[in-house]
């Protein structure tokens, strides 16, 4: 939907079991710049890409996904591209919203490709899971903080996740023109443009949790208040963002 100030969109995602031994994808709805597609399945888990149609989110847009994993269900959320945050007609900012929802026993693992804030661009993202006992999670997120030889533009972002009503995860942050001061001091980017993080849901981790402690040159493990992990990562770029998590999510998972 199209108004004045900006698109509306939403894609929603149910993942269930088929009774066989796989997982079943009951509603797989997307539309406009939120295309969804169905790719080939990895043995019981489900696989979805994000496709954008359009450029965006533009000032103004509104973009949001909704995913739910119901009981024994197994499923993997990618995206085909890097998401690219653009100034637009409206002064307005943009807002990504992510609703995920897993069930005991089921497992979703959230792992889109970068954001990219661009010069000039707002965008406010907000990423909330809600996990039951028994449910397991791989959640990634990489910001880039401007293109290349460009100024950032201003982000946003709130990372929340819940086990069972209580919350293990619950932050903010915020850079770019406009974000409180120091984001881009020693005690925050410290002059890096590529920030990522991983949150790891695992039962296993109430028996045996990972230890704190660096992660090669630019990252850190920290174990949350529960059954869970955070890898937070900052790095010159984005490719070694990528190589670190996925070091980590190798190491961890």
């Amino acid at each position: 939907m199209t108004s004045a100030a900006g698109v509306r969109a939403t894609a929603r995602i149910t993942a269930a079991p088929d009774g066989r031994g796989a997982t079943a994808l009951p509603l797989l709805t997307g539309e406009g710049p939120l295309a969804v597609r169905r790719t080939r399945a990895a043995g019981p888990e489900a696989r979805v890409l994000l496709v954008g149609a359009m450029s965006g989110p533009l000032g103004g847009d509104h973009f949001t996904v909704d995913a739910d994993v119901r009981g024994g269900a197994r499923l993997h959320i990618g995206s085909a591209a890097a998401t690219l945050a653009l100034p637009g007609q409206s002064k307005q900012p943009a807002r990504y919203d992510v609703r995920l929802t897993v069930a005991d026993g089921a497992s979703l693992r959230w792992l889109p490709e970068q954001l990219i804030s661009a010069r000039d661009s707002e965008l406010h993202v907000t990423t909330r899971a809600e996990l039951a006992p028994g449910a397991r999670l791989v959640l990634r997120e990489e910001q880039v903080f401007g293109r290349s030889g460009e100024a950032p533009g201003t982000l946003t972002s709130r990372l929340t996740v819940r086990l069972a009503g209580r919350t293990l995860l619950d932050q903010e942050l915020a850079c770019g023109p406009g974000a409180p001061g120091g984001w881009d001091g020693p005690a925050g980017l410290a002059g890096h443009r590529a920030l990522g993080q991983l949150v790891l849901v695992r039962p296993e981790f109430a028996h045996a949790m990972p230890e704190a402690g660096p992660l090669g040159d630019h990252g850190a493990v920290m174990p949350l208040a529960g059954p869970a992990v955070l890898v937070t990562v900052v790095a010159p770029d984005a490719r070694q963002v990528r190589r670190d998590l996925d070091a980590a999510l190798h190491r961890l998972a």
